[in-house]
Parts: structure tokens; C-alpha cells; sequence
């Protein structure tokens, strides 16, 4: 599929190439969840995203527990960023709906958007 026709969801989680990186930023080619509405990530050729890391274990709200693509792991708030679409890989699928609200509260607290 040609990055112009991707239109990554909100809510999905797809295999993303992170680097290169900087200094304690998250690396490598990981699974990541798509956190923009579906509107940008159709009109943007980048897409905020949070990784996913199979290491640490859930501490809210910086990480927090997830099951991405049938693999247990944690997202991990304080790596969100925005990727281009040229970065994204294979999808993997999609979140529930309460793996979601975790995120997203997680990104309140840790931005202090409340």
C-alpha cells in the first residue's frame, strides 16, 4: 500500500521503525498505537503515536497495560510522538475501547490536561 492511500485509525496498532533515536528515547521497530482521529491521519502524512514495550511492567500512568496485537505489553506515555506514515510497517490490530481511555488518561495526567 502506498503511504499517500494509509490511513492508520485511531485506535490501531501497527509495526513502526522508531529509529534513529536520541539519547533515552524508546528505539528499535516496535508496535505502536495510533492516538490521532481518523480525519488527521487522513489528511497528515504523520501520526501521533505511543509505543508499546513488552519490558516494564504497568506503573500508571506512564505505562500502561495493553494487549497490542494479541501480545501483552505496556504503552508507554512518556514516548508519544509523531511519526510519518513512510515509518509504519505491517498493521498488527486494534485496541479495546478501555486499553484506550487508559491511554488517554495516562496522557492527561502526564501532560496535566485535567
Amino acid at each position: 500500500m502506498s503511504i499517500r492511500g494509509m490511513h492508520p485509525l485511531r485506535g490501531e496498532v501497527w509495526w513502526v521503525r522508531l529509529d534513529p533515536t536520541v539519547g533515552s528515547e524508546i528505539a528499535k521497530t516496535r508496535p505502536c498505537v495510533v492516538m490521532t482521529t481518523d480525519r488527521l491521519n487522513e489528511r497528515r502524512r504523520t501520526v501521533v503515536i505511543v509505543p508499546i514495550s513488552t519490558g516494564p511492567k504497568p506503573e500508571p500512568p506512564l505505562s500502561i497495560a495493553v494487549n497490542g496485537g494479541g501480545k501483552a505489553g505496556v504503552a508507554v506515555i512518556d514516548q508519544v510522538r509523531a511519526a510519518s506514515k513512510e515509518r509504519f510497517g505491517r498493521r498488527m490490530g486494534q485496541l479495546a475501547a478501555a486499553e484506550m481511555a487508559a491511554i488517554e488518561d495516562g496522557l492527561r495526567r502526564a501532560l496535566d490536561l485535567e
